[in-house]
């Protein structure tokens, strides 16, 4: 009975005590005292190498497991320290975006406030170049009232003047021993003796232009002859040209009528063109006051002012490419002096 009873437990012993093949996966498994009194040498040599093995898988879970906690708290901490790091952040942002918003705000505002002064401004030129437009207007119709005067005033002087000859070249002093009158009558008895004889041919007045003489001035001043009619002036005028050469004493002088300024600075501006018509034969007399004439395809032609004869000149070819020179030039001369205004 004994025997059967150990064995018995032999077989028990047996089942629970079975060697597993690999030594580190066999479980840890549950022994009773009395299992454990019975087991053999070896038995509990395996158990206790079975033992060691599990406190030491223990021991390494239990590492690991402290090294994963130990790396969740410093992952933890990591997490922790970027959250406060992004919650400065989101601060820092929100203060950012404030100064920001403020700065837009006070962008706005100054912007508004340029725009309104700009508005302003704007409207203050816009006054200012009304009122200058209106200036120029103003000084246009001044000008254009001062350059009717001043034609006005030359009409006037020229029909003042209209029966008065000029004569230039006569030097200074020489009036002293017969007057001016005396030198005139010199004059026509030297060059046109059937005049002199003429007792209808009367002197009204005899001054010389400008009155007071200046010494700096090299040529002597003119000398102004009012006759009594303007027949006379242009009869002595007419026999002048014909002769050509006028002499007082041997000397050469020169009679021409008596015009205003302006009217002088009119005939000037066609003597270029002048002298190209007589250079082609197309006889050009300036007539009084300042008035252009020449033939041209055996007609005479008249012209009061540069822009008609510039017309005229355009429905003629041959007179287009004898003037286009000195018409340009005339031109460039117009514009250099509309500049300088």
């Amino acid at each position: 009975m004994p025997n059967n009873k150990r064995k018995n437990r032999g077989n028990k012993n047996k089942e629970v005590t079975m060697t597993p093949s690999n030594e580190k996966d066999t479980p840890i498994q549950d022994y009773e005292d009395d299992d454990i009194e019975e087991m053999q040498e070896a038995d509990l040599k395996k158990l206790i190498r079975t033992l060691r093995s599990s406190q030491k898988q223990i021991l390494e879970l239990h590492k690991s497991l402290m090294d994963k906690i130990e790396n969740l708290s410093r992952e933890n901490e990591i997490l922790r320290r970027n959250q406060n790091e992004t919650k400065q952040l989101v601060q820092q942002e929100t203060v950012i975006v404030t100064e920001v918003k403020n700065s837009i705000d006070q962008m706005k505002n100054t912007i508004e406030s340029l725009t309104n002064r700009m508005g302003e401004a704007e409207e203050r030129i816009s006054d200012l170049e009304d009122r200058e437009q209106e200036r120029i207007q103003s000084d246009q119709r001044k000008e254009e009232e001062i350059r009717n005067l001043e034609h006005i005033v030359g009409n006037l002087q020229d029909t003042i003047k209209k029966p008065n000859i000029r004569v230039l070249g006569v030097p200074e002093g020489m009036e002293r021993e017969k007057g001016l009158e005396g030198l005139f009558s010199e004059i026509l008895a030297e060059n046109f003796p059937g005049l002199e004889k003429d007792r209808e041919i009367l002197v009204q007045e005899a001054h010389r232009t400008p009155n007071k003489h200046n010494q700096k001035r090299s040529s002597p001043r003119h000398v102004v002859i009012k006759l009594s009619t303007v027949k006379h002036k242009e009869k002595i005028l007419k026999c002048a040209r014909e002769k050509r050469q006028i002499t007082l004493r041997g000397s050469p002088i020169r009679l021409t009528a008596d015009f205003s300024s302006e009217t002088l600075k009119a005939r000037r501006e066609w003597r270029d063109i002048a002298q190209v018509l007589r250079e082609n034969n197309c006889q050009p007399r300036i007539l009084y006051p300042a008035k252009l004439s020449f033939v041209n395809e055996g007609e005479i032609k008249t012209f009061h002012s540069k822009q008609k004869l510039k017309e005229f000149v355009a429905t003629r070819p041959a007179l287009q490419k004898m003037l286009k020179d000195v018409l340009h030039t005339e031109t460039q001369k117009h514009g250099h002096q509309y500049e300088r205004r």
